[in-house]
């Protein structure tokens, strides 16, 4: 049995018509940058989301790009973020002549430890960016309440958790503003790279409008300087087709993650790392997970990696180096030990097979490796 770790082709199925009638009607109008697509997008997730704006953009990426331009993030400040993240998080700091400022994560949520921000926050510090990982959002309220006493403003990472709630409100919808990625494999994922910027203020989003279009207004008229941040209309053509799924797409994967934890239990397999067993997600009384990726520790990751994938399931590691440690960002003074619980989490962290999709059988066949594989070892 070969089992990917996301099928898109098993998705792409019950859709197909839908999104090739949508990618018709985009090239019947030959109107392919922006235009009526990319606006209907951005009313129907505005909605969906519970925002007053949404900005369809190029990628997750540019989106938090842009949300720093928008918000002036500039050489000499900081901004804080989790060292335990994809590298666009602090990459687009980083652009910007601005420096991160890491905060280790909470081990068993895999965020950052909204605890430890109040810390770390100095007069230099411009913004706070939590990433809500795997489709968890982070501890919002301490750091909110902390990010207003101090008038500093939140820029949500919700790349990879489009649907997730966090005391039944949505994800990117409670700081400054919101980035998502519509990267083909997140739970909303288009054809190819897309992102949306969301916020509640005018001000902001009326300036990211802006910095979407080289920061022009009024024909050729430019007061600031943005870049070529625009989403294609083909590919809004296809999320709007998609977007309609996107609740029943969480629920799956719900199901499945719970079907996931219920197979662990048959089997047998402990779920304590330190006795040999491997962890699995948590899903906090406070938040409303959408499992963008099911991911387990071990103490023997590499080893049993290696094992399914003798048996046909491909999995993956997000991510095998924390931030602090890469080469690219030597410059900032974090060495081994820095941060704890990151580099645990490099070091043991697994992903599984996981899409709406995914059959019964298939996951059965996903612990079942997994199951005997703790038994050999």
């Amino acid at each position: 049995m070969k089992i990917p770790l996301v099928d898109l082709q098993a998705q792409y199925g019950g859709i197909r018509e839908d999104v090739l009638a949508a990618m018709t009607r985009v090239c019947d109008s030959q109107k392919f940058i922006l235009g009526h697509e990319v606006e209907a997008l951005e009313r129907e997730l505005a909605i969906m989301l519970g925002v007053v704006h949404a900005v369809g953009v190029s990628s997750g990426t540019d989106a938090l790009l842009m949300a720093m331009m928008a918000l002036d993030v500039a050489p000499g400040d900081e901004v804080i973020t989790s060292p335990y993240t994809f590298f666009s998080t602090a990459g687009s700091i980083v652009r910007l002549g601005a420096k991160p400022v890491f905060v280790d994560i909470d081990p068993t949520t895999y965020n950052i430890d909204t605890n430890k921000i109040t810390s770390v926050i100095n007069r230099r510090t411009k913004a706070i960016v939590p990433v809500h990982l795997f489709g968890l959002s982070a501890d919002l309220d301490p750091l909110l309440q902390v990010a207003r006493s101090e008038a500093i403003p939140v820029i949500e990472d919700a790349c990879q958790a489009i649907g997730a709630r966090y005391k039944n409100r949505f994800v990117g919808a409670l700081g400054a503003i919101g980035c998502f990625s519509f990267f083909p494999s997140k739970s909303l994922g288009g054809f190819g790279d897309g992102g949306l910027l969301v916020t509640n203020d005018d001000s902001l989003s009326n300036l990211s409008r802006q910095l979407r279009v080289h920061g022009n207004r009024d024909g050729h008229l430019h007061k600031v300087v943005g870049g070529n941040f625009r989403l294609d209309a083909l590919q809004a053509a296809v999320l709007r087709v998609k977007a309609t799924y996107l609740g029943e797409w969480c629920e799956g994967r719900r199901t499945n993650a719970k079907r996931y934890d219920r197979l662990f239990q048959e089997f047998g397999i402990s779920t304590d790392i330190g006795d040999g067993g491997v962890t699995l997600p948590v899903e906090p009384s406070t938040c409303f997970h959408t499992y963008n990726q099911y991911v387990i520790r071990s103490v023997r990751r590499d080893e049993l990696r290696a094992n399914l994938k003798s048996c046909g399931v491909e999995t993956a590691i997000y991510y095998p180096v924390p931030l602090s440690l890469q080469e690219s960002f030597r410059g900032l003074g974090y060495v081994s030990g820095s941060f704890p619980f990151a580099e645990l989490a490099a070091r043991e962290t697994l992903a599984l097979p996981m899409y709406a999709e995914i059959t019964e059988a298939q996951q059965v066949h996903v612990v079942k490796c997994i199951a005997e594989f703790l038994r050999v070892n």
